[in-house]
């Protein structure tokens, strides 16, 4: 009974071994390539595209900015060059002029020690973020607005230099014959041609107030400031908008300034000052300080012409400031006296300003929040300690 239970047992077992065996899989045959791609290799992983518009951010240089312009032996500062009063060519000299001018001046003679080592690259709206991005400039100082993308993509905002507004100039000459009232409110300009640049936060600001206030237009978009202007001044369009420092700039180039009015009205904030590109905290910190020294002297009453009388001061704030106490300029990768190279080159804020765009200027700009805070304006630097 024994041998006759364990048989089948024997016999299960024995076919169950086989099973398992028969059961293994035959070896897979490697793939072949496609006859559409013979042998391609495996594709490297795609990238992210950037944004239209946008440029890859490039590495920064080895040893950082700083260490880069000093062996160039010159800084190359983005401007606009088209825009009087902040930058552009002066007639008969040829000489680079202007508010953001003085401020890659500034630069240079911090970290050169020599304010006309100064290159200035022309750039358009367009064209200023991809120059920060792929490295073609060092620092842009081109009425440029700060906002969350930029500050994100192109680069970092150092202190803002110029705090201003949109504003909107119309051609009195044109809405006499459009309508009988001259306009004074974005509402009066239903139905209006408004000319506009392109790549400027001017586009979104004009859509955003004309939708809030429920006015139809028209725009006109171009792609330079020159074709922005000569466009509006030949009657293309019968208003033009950016920011209200730029629109009586241009007035003064007009044939007759007269004929255009900036109405009373402030459509957004815009933060103009320095950017430089992303990832080189030595070099944003350089920017930084050096606007913030040129607010600094102006209230500590250092100025062009007394900046190397001040070096003998007894205040210890204008001792740290000028370098004759601690060593603060080496925390910068700085000479200790830099401060004194930038005052003795472009004088201090309220100078820069006054020179530009001051009271003796044909553009008379009232500085407004652009005041020392001592003055009730914005202008404010952190201790220098």
């Amino acid at each position: 009974m024994r041998r006759t239970f364990l048989l089948p047992i024997v016999l299960v077992g024995m076919l169950a071994i086989v099973g398992c065996q028969t059961a293994t899989p035959p070896a897979q045959t490697p793939a072949q390539p496609t006859p559409e791609q013979p042998g391609q290799p495996t594709p490297e992983p795609q990238q992210p595209t950037p944004p239209a518009g946008e440029a890859t951010p490039a590495p920064p240089p080895t040893g950082g900015h700083l260490q880069l312009i000093r062996d160039r032996g010159e800084l190359i500062c983005g401007v606009n060059g088209g825009l009087p009063g902040f930058s552009f060519l002066e007639e008969g000299t040829g000489n680079w002029s202007g508010f953001d001018v003085d401020y890659c001046r500034a630069v240079a003679a911090a970290v050169l020690g020599n304010a006309d080592a100064v290159r200035f690259e022309p750039l358009s709206a367009d064209d200023r973020g991809p120059a920060l991005q792929t490295g073609l400039v060092d620092v842009l100082i081109r009425n440029t607005t700060w906002t969350v993308t930029r500050d994100t993509s192109w680069g970092l905002f150092a202190p803002t230099t110029f705090y201003d507004g949109q504003g909107m100039m119309v051609n009195r000459a044109l809405e006499a014959e459009r309508t009988t009232t001259p306009a004074q409110t974005l509402e009066d300009l239903a139905g209006a041609t408004i000319c506009v640049q392109s790549g400027t936060t001017t586009e979104l600001n004009l859509a955003d107030q004309m939708a809030a206030a429920g006015v139809q237009f028209t725009t006109s978009v171009f792609g330079t400031i020159d074709e922005t202007y000569q466009a509006y001044e030949a009657g293309t369009c019968d208003a033009v908008t950016s920011d209200r420092s730029q629109l009586v700039a241009r007035r003064t180039t007009f044939a007759n300034p007269d004929d255009h009015v900036l109405l009373d009205v402030v459509m957004s904030k815009e933060p103009l000052g320095p950017v430089v590109p992303l990832n080189d905290d030595e070099w944003f910190n350089v920017v930084k300080w050096t606007v913030f020294a040129t607010f600094e002297a102006e209230e500590q009453g250092i100025t062009q012409a007394n900046v190397q009388e001040m070096v003998g001061s007894d205040n210890p704030v204008v001792q740290r400031l000028l370098g004759t106490e601690g060593e603060l300029g080496a925390a910068l990768g700085l000479d200790n006296d830099w401060v004194v190279n930038v005052i003795s080159a472009v004088g201090n804020y309220g100078e820069i300003y006054d020179r530009n765009l001051g009271p003796e200027t044909p553009f008379n700009l009232d500085r407004g929040p652009n005041r020392p805070w001592t003055e009730g304006g914005l202008l404010y630097a952190p201790p220098y300690r």
